[in-house]
């Protein structure tokens, strides 16, 4: 078996294809790049020349370097010039019978030691080798796209692959300065299998009109940190091509998570397939366009209809991390703020906490030390909510636990006066529940801040069935003023944020469990591979495994969808007391502070 694969073939020069060409050509490799489409074949080359410029333009190759790369691919239209490839990837259409019918007439081409990569990223690698005469010479060579940028590669074996052939290519990918991944033969592989769950609910979400699909796309690029919205990726992927990797997945998983949401197949079948068809779930300024432009579902600017109550002053309850967070955030906006807490002496640390915060401010340069003394000086510390009775806007951020905040919105309504906005910040518990607590439910919003509150742009606002307009369109005013984005949604556990994000991290877990791929694998892969800012389990221990886990029954019990039902291991880690770096150990073990 070939391990020098000095001379590649690319099968197939769409997208994919002549962006591996191009990282192969840039590496040194004597490039065949084969497409039965002329035009598609001189897009290629075109293609190569403009990226190429470009790079030389940015000072990251010389023009000696483009010269060569040039010169080292070569294009045709017929198959038989991969005779002398030591490697061919095939990147051609996502059927079985197209990638079959090039692998069978491989088979009769190539040298018998030649390696065949399928870079799919939806069909069994082991059915698509068992119809090989060299099975044993047949794996994945996943790039992800735009592959000249993206340093993830997962390399897939199945049952028939020679540990050579793994090898060689895994060696490959190293010397084309990417991170390999070694996976087994399943759909979607680990940063697929895990990401178009989360798509396919995010697709699922917005057909249910639970909220706009901007709002969806912003939760999740401000919440997560992500470099796209979920619906504006699938535009990107091709909705018909999601969608054909969601059936694969769900006729090997039967997991309702997996089972297309009925929107992809409709835009499908109408041909609004995404960014390649001019229009998808948003609408381009043309067919392969990137911008996006106002259609018939554009919100207008003045989306939020009547006015608002008059805010001037806010009150928040609690003396955490959070609500230390918000009171900061309110403060630094210019409005006077009250932080109670259920003693003096905790309210003034929680003033502390916010005073050392604001120093850092001031010692990186983000705040002068004049916006520092008058931000502090409109915080006043108070033990008791008595200290609310005049405040605007009451803020409650205290434990995670339902009877906690019931009580505390009983003691609110007693204590604000009429026509003050009460908002709670949970994350997974149900508004309305804690709305009744109180005697005016129609005064009672959501306003759920993201952590650290001071630096999370995003802010979730929760109306229940009986939030009055004005307080809806109150809470929207007073984001505008704290320089937040707020996303609207309704009352059901996890909102937009959580209820994608923590299914996609309960997914990980089980791919461990099933001793699928390792934690640092996994991890890599949706950090390379997504473009994640952290893995799933970097992410599960800074958040908490309690909490986590937490999230995860309050989302089961909401929607009792059994791939919902928290991981085994999550459990049992929560059990023994492993709750992430906050224990100093999770998933991984942390030195204690």
């Amino acid at each position: 078996m070939d391990t020098s694969l000095s001379t590649i073939a690319v099968v197939g020069l769409g997208t994919m294809g002549t962006g591996i060409a191009e990282v192969l050509a840039l590496a040194g490799r004597e490039v065949i790049g084969i497409d039965i489409s002329e035009a598609a074949a001189l897009g290629a080359v075109a293609a190569l020349e403009a990226s190429t410029a470009r790079a030389v333009g940015r000072g990251r190759i010389t023009e000696r370097e483009r010269t060569d790369a040039l010169a080292r691919f070569r294009t045709s239209d017929d198959l038989g010039t991969a005779a002398g490839a030591e490697l061919v990837i095939e990147v051609v259409p996502e059927t079985y019978e197209i990638k079959q019918q090039v692998f069978r007439e491989l088979d009769a081409i190539v040298s018998p030691t030649a390696i065949l990569a399928t870079g799919t990223n939806a069909l069994s690698v082991t059915r698509l080798a068992a119809e090989s005469q060299h099975p044993e010479r047949v794996l994945g060579l996943h790039f992800f796209n735009p592959a000249p940028a993206m340093k993830l590669v997962e390399v897939v074996s199945s049952v028939l692959t020679a540990p050579p052939a793994v090898e060689a290519v895994t060696a490959l990918a190293r010397e084309l300065g990417k991170e390999p991944v070694a996976v087994g033969d399943r759909p979607g592989f680990v940063a697929d299998g895990l990401l178009f769950g989360y798509l396919n609910q995010a697709a699922a979400m917005y057909e249910a009109n639970y909220a706009s699909r901007e709002d969806i796309d912003a939760a999740m690029r401000l919440g997560c940190g992500l470099p796209m919205g979920p619906l504006a990726l699938l535009d990107l992927i091709g909705i018909d091509t999601a969608r054909t990797v969601l059936e694969a997945m769900y006729a090997e998983s039967h997991d309702r998570l997996h089972a297309p949401a009925p929107v992809l197949g409709q835009l499908s079948s109408a041909g609004l397939t995404g960014r390649k068809a001019g229009r998808g779930f948003y609408t381009y300024d043309a067919p392969g366009g990137q911008a996006v432009v106002p259609d018939a579902l554009t919100p207008a600017a003045d989306a939020v209809s009547g006015a608002g109550r008059e805010v001037a002053s806010v009150g928040v309850a609690g003396s955490g991390t959070m609500a230390s967070g918000i009171a900061e955030v309110f403060a630094k906006a210019g409005y006077d703020v009250v932080l109670a807490a259920r003693s003096q002496e905790k309210a003034d640390v929680a003033r502390g906490r916010i005073a050392k915060s604001l120093e850092r401010s001031v010692a990186k340069g983000r705040l002068t030390a004049e916006a520092r003394d008058e931000t502090l000086a409109r915080i006043t510390a108070a033990g008791s909510l008595d200290a609310f009775a005049e405040v605007d806007l009451a803020v409650e951020a205290v434990a995670e636990d339902l009877e906690i905040k019931r009580q505390l919105f009983a003691a609110l309504d007693k204590v604000c006066r009429p026509g003050t906005v009460l908002a709670t910040t949970t994350s997974s518990l149900p508004v309305v529940a804690i709305a009744r607590a109180t005697a005016r439910p129609e005064d009672v919003i959501g306003m759920h801040f993201f952590n650290p509150a001071p630096a999370m742009k995003l802010v979730e606002v929760v109306r229940t069935v009986l939030t009055a307009d004005d307080v809806h369109a109150t809470v929207r005013a007073v984001c505008a003023k704290i320089r937040k984005h707020p996303v609207d949604c309704g009352d059901r556990a996890g909102f937009i944020v959580n209820a994608l994000l923590f299914p996609y991290l309960n997914n990980a877990i089980k791919m461990v469990e099933q001793h699928y791929a390792s934690l640092d694998d996994i991890d890599a892969a949706m950090r390379l591979g997504g473009g994640y800012p952290m893995g799933p389990f970097e992410l599960l221990d800074v958040v908490g495994l309690d909490v986590s886990l937490a999230i995860e029954k309050v989302l089961h019990k909401e929607f009792r969808d059994p791939g919902l039902a928290p991981a085994p291991l999550l459990e049992h880690l929560v059990a023994a007391g492993c709750l992430g770096r906050k224990t100093g150990r999770g998933f991984r073990e942390y030195a204690r502070r």
